[in-house]
Parts: structure tokens; sequence; C-alpha cells
């Protein structure tokens, strides 16, 4: 990588970082390596963590936001982000075949979750011009215009924390080891 990131503490950061730094470390009582690392940037920092109070009060239940990060994290191999949103998932009771099938990429038992995994795929991979069959399978499932839209909101805030995250080469942080990522887990 031709440029070095700097770690940055709440001490060490720009002055419009540290309060945000300073809040995540006492959500997570600890600063994670990727906000010491995008606090280079507070307009990153601050556009990332405004973007995802945003997307936690979308329409968009708990477990499908999770379904929706940790399908984008995989996509976009961030393995910082499906060891966090992993452990989340976890503490959160999801049934553990649901994270497993979220890291291999294999299709979700739940039906409602599985299409709402193939929608967010489906912007992705179409720069938003979702196909007509994702489109009724997505309203047929009981997802609304209002829905979609939110999952726009994610795919851009997850998008912004998946790039940054690799860009500065982010390292997974001690307390996440248990869920540890490698793109090699994706089923073919």
């Amino acid at each position: 990588m031709p440029t070095t990131f700097t770690r940055h503490s709440p001490e060490t950061a720009p002055p419009a970082a540290r309060p945000i730094m300073s809040a995540i470390g006492r959500e997570f009582g600890f600063v994670p390596d990727p906000v010491a690392l995008m606090a280079e940037s507070p307009e990153l920092l601050s556009a990332f963590t405004r973007a995802n109070a945003l997307f936690e009060r979308s329409s968009l239940g708990e477990i499908e936001r999770e379904v929706l990060v940790l399908t984008i994290a995989t996509r976009n191999e961030c393995h910082v982000c499906v060891a966090l949103h992993s452990s989340k998932l976890t503490r959160m009771g999801a049934p553990g075949d649901l994270v497993d099938a979220l890291r291999t990429g294999r299709a979700l038992a739940d039906e409602r979750l599985e299409v709402l995994r193939r929608f967010t795929l489906a912007v992705l991979d179409s720069a938003g011009a979702v196909p007509d069959d994702r489109w009724a399978e997505f309203t047929a499932a009981g997802f609304t215009a209002r829905n979609a839209l939110e999952v726009v909101l994610g795919v851009g805030t997850f998008t912004l924390s998946t790039l940054a995250n690799r860009l500065t080469a982010a390292e997974l942080d001690p307390p996440l080891a248990l869920f540890a990522w490698r793109r090699e887990e994706v089923a073919p």
C-alpha cells in the first residue's frame, strides 16, 4: 500500500474527530481500529457515524439491518465488518445458521431475509437499477418502497466503512477475534 495511515487516539486525532472517537470508545469500551484509522478524516468519520445513526432508525428491523450489513461486508470483503456484525448478530441471539449463511454467502433459511439479501445484492450489482423480478420478489415479501430506499441508505453507509477499512488495512480488534473471517469462507 503506497500510504501508511495513522492510527489515532482521541488525543492525537484531528480535533473534529476527537468527540466522535471518545463516544465510540465509551460505547465499545475501546476505540476500534477502523475508527482510529478513519479519524484521519473527521469528515469521513462523521459521515459514517451520522449515516449509521440514520440507518439504525430506519423502518427495517434490527435483524434485517444486520442481514443487509453482512451481505455488503462479505461482498466487499471487509473482514472487520464481517466480524463485528457477526458478533452483533450473535449477541442479539440470532440463529447460528443465519450468521453462518451470511458469512458464507449461502441462501438464508428465512425466506423474507433471503429476499432482502438478494435485493441488497441486486442494488449493489445493478448500481440501483434493480431488475423487475427482484422488485417483484421484494414487494411480494412485504417490503415497501421506503424499505427499498433504506436499503440504499444501508448500502451507502456500509460502502463507506467497508471501503475505508480495506483502504486503511484496518485490523481486527482482539475482542472480535472469535468472529474472524476470511474470504475463503464464502461458498462458490
